[in-house]
């Protein structure tokens, strides 16, 4: 506004001027009209009073001809910008190629006492509205009302002042004078308190965040055309949280990077210090998204897969993180001292020769100070060759007999899984195990005659196969009556137990004859318990030993009853080790079949 122009003068005209803040949206961009303002800043007047017009261009630029308008009809084109009136009616003016102004009512009275007030009120305004009479009347007599009701006077004057006018301030005024013994009232003057500016919105852009990008954050709001001189102040918070060292004549405040943690309420506030008015935004949640890393790593060799020995190779680039990053190598959360750290977008990281250590999973990590951002993992796998193996037997008792179940058990101590393992005899493959994890394999078979010799296995995993030392088995045949390779003295061993054998029943059969009784008592007399059995000389089944308990009084005596049928013992020589009996007294069978038995027993040993 001009300098020579009161803000009094200017009138409501113009509603709202261009935007004060960066016109982020445009919302609050209005059309370019002309602006008119009223020397003096009066709505009323008396009939003998001018009054002048004033005719602005956009931004108060003074124009170089304008247009005059008297209810709708255009009156007058000068090259100037004022226009004196003594008329009634509505004007408007028309600057240059600016729209036309907002009508401006002016009214010229006859009345002997006239209410002046401003054209407009905003918040904040110190409002003033003059009483005046045509002729010079006392002070005293003068009294203010606001909707019908008398207000306390103020003094001797004939103004009536509103400090700091807010929604309170609203209604209709009017004054009156009383002469002798009556009274003259005013005009009615309407006050409507305007806003000084609107609630200011709260602007983001851009309107898309993600981790590190910078953020403009800006209170937008706007002055009406007559208040376009007050300084505005702008303030930011975060949660309530002022950002920054304070309150700035800016609308805008710039954030650098802007980060997830950072997405929290946001909002502004617009003051106008001198007129004491303060307005605060709607809170914004502003969200940020985490920033995406896209990882390109590179290995050599590209398969994964690297042998002992081998030179292994890992690049590392990232995109999509902002900020300068550091990248590095972890296997297994543990960095890596052989890790290349630099400010680059890439590192590389390279293991001269693998060992089987350097098997597992690496990481590339992404640091920009703020945050990590890490990669998925890339798996190494080691293969180490194939160590030679061991070969093992599993033995169901101390020899191996034909008919036996025998599991070989072969195991490479050092290997890569999986692993293939392969058994022979005598060079004649007898089967394949596989090992997927690693560990031994196994493999069952039922022992014949044929399999006395040697055995051996192999294990390998790709890489070379690696054979174990030879293993000799020798197998007994019993349904030949001979060991197979070995077992000599068997025979005799045989013999001499059995001799023993039939001492012992002769003694006990010559005891029983000299009237000698059983430790177990008529009830293991053989004449109660075999009466109702025939006898046999050649058993076909053997009958497992059943321990038999002593009613002696004593109770220390345990007896055992052997009945064996020639054919088990003549081929089970296992079967002789029951043949213990106790020599304090015993019960067998009749001394005939005792007899018969052992004879067919020696026969068969023979």
């Amino acid at each position: 506004m001009p300098p020579s122009v009161s803000p009094w003068v200017v009138f409501t005209l113009l509603w709202l001027t261009p935007p004060v803040v960066t016109p982020i949206s445009r919302q609050y961009e209005t059309v370019p009209k002309s602006v008119i303002s009223l020397e003096p800043s009066w709505t009323t007047f008396f009939q003998e009073e001018t009054v002048t017009l004033t005719c602005y261009g956009f931004g108060f630029n003074l124009p170089q001809k304008t247009k005059w308008y008297w209810n709708s009809k255009i009156v007058e084109e000068i090259q100037g910008h004022t226009f004196k009136v003594r008329m009634s009616g509505v004007y408007q003016c028309q600057a240059d190629n600016f729209h036309l102004s907002i009508p401006a009512h002016v009214r010229f009275s006859k009345d002997p006492l006239v209410l002046r007030g401003p054209p407009a009120v905003f918040e904040g305004d110190s409002v003033v509205l003059r009483c005046d009479a045509k002729k010079s009347t006392s002070q005293k007599s003068l009294t203010f009302y606001k909707n019908e009701v008398p207000l306390q006077s103020s003094g001797r004057s004939s103004e009536l002042v509103i400090q700091h006018a807010d929604q309170r301030a609203n209604g209709q005024y009017h004054c009156t004078k009383e002469k002798f013994w009556s009274k003259i009232s005013s005009n009615t003057v309407r006050v409507q308190v305007q806003e000084l500016f609107p609630r200011p919105v709260l602007m983001v852009r851009p309107s898309e965040l993600i981790d590190g990008s910078p953020v403009t954050l800006a209170c937008q709001t706007q002055l009406p055309a007559q208040k376009s001189n007050v300084q505005l102040q702008f303030c930011f918070f975060r949660n309530l949280q002022a950002l920054g060292s304070g309150c700035h004549s800016s609308s805008e405040f710039h954030i650098p990077a802007i980060w997830t943690e950072d997405a929290m309420w946001y909002q502004c506030t617009a003051e106008a210090t001198d007129a004491q008015v303060s307005k605060r935004s709607l809170p914004i949640r502003i969200t940020v998204q985490r920033a995406f890393a896209d990882f390109q790593i590179h290995i050599v060799p590209a398969s994964r897969l690297v042998f002992e020995g081998q030179l292994l190779l890992f690049n590392c680039s990232v995109k999509g993180v902002p900020g300068p990053i550091t990248l590095s190598w972890y296997k297994r959360d543990k960095l890596n001292k052989e890790t290349n750290i630099t400010k680059s977008s890439e590192a590389e990281l390279k293991i001269s020769r693998v060992n089987s250590s350097d098997a597992g999973d690496y990481y590339c990590e992404a640091n920009n100070s703020r945050r990590s951002f890490v990669s998925k993992a890339v798996t190494i796998t080691v293969k180490v060759p194939v160590a030679r193996p061991v070969l093992t037997l599993g033995v169901p008792g101390a020899q191996t007999v034909v008919g036996d179940m025998l599991e070989l058990h072969c195991e490479a101590l050092e290997a890569s899984p999986p692993i293939l393992y392969h058994f022979y005899y005598q060079n004649v493959t007898l089967g394949i195990s596989s090992a997927l994890s690693g560990g031994r394999g196994s493999f069952n078979f039922s022992v014949t005659a044929e399999h006395s010799g040697n055995f051996f296995c192999e294990a390998d995993n790709g890489q070379g196969p690696q054979r174990s030392d030879t293993l000799a088995l020798s197998v007994i045949d019993t349904t030949k009556n001979r060991r197979v390779p070995v077992a000599a003295g068997v025979a005799g061993g045989l013999l001499a137990v059995a001799g023993m054998a039939a001492g012992v029943l002769l003694y006990c059969w010559f005891s029983r004859r000299a009237g000698g009784k059983s430790a177990s008592g008529d009830s293991r007399n053989p004449s109660y318990s075999e009466s109702q059995e025939p006898t046999y000389y050649n058993v076909p089944a053997c009958i497992e030993l059943q321990p038999v308990y002593s009613n002696d009084p004593k109770g220390e005596v345990i007896y055992t009853e052997v009945r064996c049928a020639l054919q088990r013992l003549a081929t089970n020589t296992v079967s002789l080790r029951y043949l213990w009996l106790p020599l304090r007294t015993c019960q067998l069978c009749s001394y005939p079949d005792a007899v018969a038995s052992w004879s067919l027993l020696l026969s068969t040993l023979r």
